[in-house]
C-alpha cells in the first residue's frame, strides 16, 4: 500500500512539474524555439558550366548542420555589367519522371506512361539546393558563351542564392553561369564547342581540308587491302563515325548504316554475329540492305542507369556490331567495333560508320 502511494506522489509531482512549465512559458510568454541556420553554408563550386539542350543537375549543397528542410530562392540574376538576368526563367514544356525507367520497358508506349510533360523554367533550383537546367533548353532561347572562346565578365550571368528556415536567412553570393552551346549528341569530338563548325584535324589543325572524327573502338577488324588491323586515331582514321539527322523518319527514328569507301552501304547481314533486336532500347525493327532502323523514346539513353543497352555506368548507350569468319584452320575468327554514344535532341538520327579506305575482311581463310 504505501508502494503504491510512493508511486501515485511520483506521476501527480511529474504532472504538476509539466503543468507549472507550461504555466510558466505562457506566464513568461517565451519565444518559440527556433531552428539553426549556418553562416558557413556552401557550394563546392559556385561556377556551373552546363550543355544546353540536356537536363543537367548541378551543385553539391553543404549545409554545415542547418536544421532542414531549407528553402532556396534565386535572386539578383544579372550580367557582370549589371544588366538583369532574364532568359533563363522562361518556362517550356519539358519531360518529368512519373515512375521510374529501368531498360525492361516494351514498347514506346510503356515508357512515355512512366513520364509527363510539365511547364517548367529553364533554370531552377532544387528542394534539395542543387540547381537544374532542363533539355527544353536551346542556343535561340539562352545564348550560350561567346564563339571566341572569350570569357568577358559582361556575358557572364551572375546570381545570388537566398536560404532559409525559421532561423533566418543566409545568402550566398556571385554564382557564375556560363553554359556551352547545344551539343545534340555524344561524342561530340568532331565539332568545336564554342562554334558548332566542324573541330579541326588535332594532327594538323590549319589544314582546312582536314578535320576530327569521332571515334569507333575495334577489335580485330582486319582491312580487306591491307590485311592488317583497322585503326582509329589521330594519325590514323581508317573508320570514322558520323551522328547525324536524316529525313523521312516517323520523327523518333535511329538508324545504322555502314558505309563503304565509294559512299555506297553495306548490307548488315555481314555483320552475322550481331543480335539487332538486342542491340538499342527500340522497337519495330525493320532491317534493310542499306541499314537497321528503331523506334526510339529520347534521349538515348533515356537516364543514367545500368541496363543491357549502355556501357557499365550506364552514362551512355553502347554498341557492339560483331562478325565472324573462318581463320586458318578451319576455327572462327570473332571481330567487333562499337561505340559509346548519347543523342540528347529528338528527331531522326542516323550512326553511321564510315570504312573510309578500305573494308574489313569478311572472306575465310
Amino acid at each position: 500500500m504505501r508502494r503504491h502511494a510512493i508511486t501515485y506522489t511520483i506521476l501527480l509531482g511529474g504532472l504538476g512539474l509539466l503543468l507549472l512549465t507550461g504555466s510558466c512559458k505562457k506566464v513568461l510568454d517565451l519565444p518559440e524555439e527556433k531552428e539553426y541556420i549556418s553562416e558557413n553554408i556552401n557550394y563546392g563550386s559556385k561556377v556551373l558550366e552546363p550543355i544546353l539542350g540536356r537536363t543537367s543537375l548541378m551543385g553539391q549543397f553543404n549545409s554545415d548542420n542547418s536544421s532542414l528542410p531549407l528553402t532556396f530562392e534565386i535572386v539578383n540574376a544579372r550580367y557582370g555589367d549589371g544588366r538583369p538576368v532574364t532568359d533563363l526563367f522562361q518556362t517550356r514544356p519539358t519531360y518529368v519522371w512519373v515512375a521510374p525507367y529501368d531498360g525492361k520497358e516494351e514498347s514506346l508506349e510503356a515508357i512515355e506512361a512512366k513520364r509527363k510533360i510539365e511547364e517548367r523554367p529553364l533554370f531552377e533550383v532544387r528542394e534539395s539546393g542543387q540547381f537544374i537546367l532542363w533539355a527544353s533548353t536551346n542556343n535561340e532561347l539562352i545564348d550560350p558563351r561567346p564563339t571566341d572562346s572569350s570569357n568577358l565578365v559582361q556575358d557572364i550571368r551572375f546570381f545570388d542564392l537566398k536560404v532559409s528556415n525559421s532561423g533566418g536567412d543566409v545568402f550566398i553570393r556571385d554564382f557564375q553561369l556560363i553554359p556551352w552551346r547545344e551539343q545534340p549528341y555524344f561524342p561530340f569530338t568532331d565539332t568545336n564547342p564554342y562554334t558548332g563548325e566542324p573541330a579541326p584535324d588535332p594532327t594538323d589543325p590549319n589544314n582546312p581540308d582536314k578535320q576530327n572524327y569521332i571515334r569507333p573502338r575495334l577489335t580485330n577488324v582486319i582491312g580487306d587491302q591491307s590485311n592488317r588491323p583497322l585503326e582509329s586515331n589521330d594519325n590514323i582514321k581508317d573508320v570514322a563515325v558520323y551522328i547525324r539527322p536524316f529525313e523521312g523518319g516517323n520523327g523518333h527514328n535511329l538508324r545504322l548504316k555502314f558505309m563503304t569507301p565509294d559512299g555506297s552501304f553495306m548490307n548488315p547481314d555481314v555483320f552475322n554475329e550481331t543480335k539487332w533486336s538486342e542491340l538499342i532500347h527500340g522497337f519495330n525493327v525493320v532491317k534493310t540492305e542499306e541499314y537497321v532502323q528503331y523506334d526510339v523514346a529520347y534521349p538515348i539513353p533515356l537516364v543514367n542507369l545500368r541496363t543491357q543497352y549502355t556501357n557499365s555506368n550506364g552514362g551512355s548507350a553502347s554498341l557492339d556490331i560483331d562478325y565472324s569468319r573462318r581463320g586458318f584452320g578451319g576455327g572462327l575468327t570473332y571481330a567487333a567495333f562499337g561505340l559509346d554514344f548519347n543523342i540528347y535532341r529528338p528527331g531522326d538520327w542516323e550512326i553511321v560508320f564510315h570504312f573510309r579506305n578500305q573494308l574489313p575482311k569478311f572472306e575465310d581463310e
